[in-house]
């Protein structure tokens, strides 16, 4: 509280303009948050992402800002709506989130960000996707795709893997072969850009790029042998991630989608071995995404249930009933 604070003492006491003392402090304050938001809970972040939103729009709106710093603030307010996107839809309130990534996307155009926008299209992807409308998510994914131009920063890795998991729940194999293929390519010729010196949430790494690929192939269901690899590869990597790498939500998926490869080879045993990981999640961990994860696993175990009725997928499927009614958004009404 008192560093938010004097955050907006500097701000105000700086005069009549923006000064650099403000705008250096408030590029710091984003990319702690960046930094931290795939590898704490929620509850502990929203405060101050809601604090330094606020006061980028109080200077953007009351036309405190030079003329060649309105872009890097513009910025700043786009990339903190964007995570507030992404808090909403943590918190499971996709219209909410697909307000404030309206939002963001709008400053990204005010700070003409090419990379930015693209960034933007694939949050509204993700948020598509996990609200259940993979159509839009891979309209989305298409719409950054065409945004991102020549941006050779690790978002366009990101947007051919959202493409590959929204075609993947379509049943459109041969688009979702095609995306995963487009997402090794941009890879090899990915080079960080400004928005992945942010680090964090503004970064798509390696071991995300697994994630999502095994996603795609858990999901179509050609091949349950390829999709329990290429799982289990994401979860090795998850657990050798470096710091900068490493984030709780997206290794809580990859784990959910080895037990659901498991699920579809017969495997119950294995499954509850790899989901096990993420029903020990406190609930400050359980938002949106997690949840619906582990609802797939219990999905899962129900339509697989003349293989299913043993004792352990009972217990599994009681024990992803419990954890699914206290997710995060208990603790933030």
């Amino acid at each position: 509280m008192a560093a938010r604070r004097a955050l907006r003492f500097t701000a105000l006491a700086e005069g009549s303009s923006i000064g650099p003392e403000t705008l250096g402090q408030i590029h710091y304050e984003v990319r702690r948050l960046t930094v931290a938001y795939p590898k704490l809970a929620l509850p502990t972040l929203l405060g101050d992402l809601v604090e330094v939103q606020d006061l980028t729009f109080r200077l953007l709106e009351h036309g405190r800002v030079k003329p060649l710093q309105a872009r890097d603030l513009y910025l700043l307010a786009g990339i903190t709506s964007g995570m507030l996107a992404k808090a909403s839809h943590d918190l499971g309130n996709p219209s909410a989130a697909m307000m404030q990534a309206r939002t963001a996307f709008v400053c990204a155009d005010n700070a003409d960000h090419h990379a930015m926008r693209a960034w933007v299209r694939s949050l509204q992807s993700l948020i598509s996707y996990w609200a259940g409308r993979p159509s839009e998510a891979a309209d989305y994914a298409t719409l950054g795709l065409g945004a991102a131009g020549n941006v050779r920063g690790t978002t366009s890795v990101w947007l051919a893997c959202l493409s590959a998991r929204a075609h993947a729940l379509l049943g459109d194999g041969e688009a979702t072969r095609t995306a995963i293929q487009q997402a090794e390519e941009a890879r090899t010729v990915a080079e960080p850009d400004d928005l992945d010196a942010f680090g964090g949430i503004m970064t798509f790494p390696v071991p995300r790029q697994l994630y999502y690929v095994a996603e795609a192939t858990v999901h179509l269901g050609e091949d349950p042998a390829l999709g329990e690899s290429q799982s289990e590869a994401a979860v090795a990597a998850y657990r050798t991630a470096t710091e900068d790498e490493w984030a709780f939500g997206d290794e809580a998926g990859a784990q959910t989608d080895l037990a659901l490869a498991r699920i579809a080879r017969g495997e119950i045993e294995g499954a509850i071995e790899a989901v096990q990981p993420v029903l020990d999640l406190p609930v400050e961990q359980r938002n949106f995404g997690i949840t619906s994860s582990a609802q797939r696993v219990h999905s899962a175990l129900q339509a697989e249930g003349r293989r299913n009725r043993g004792a352990a997928a009972a217990s599994l499927r009681e024990e992803i009933e419990a954890f699914t009614a206290t997710p995060t958004s208990v603790l933030v009404r």
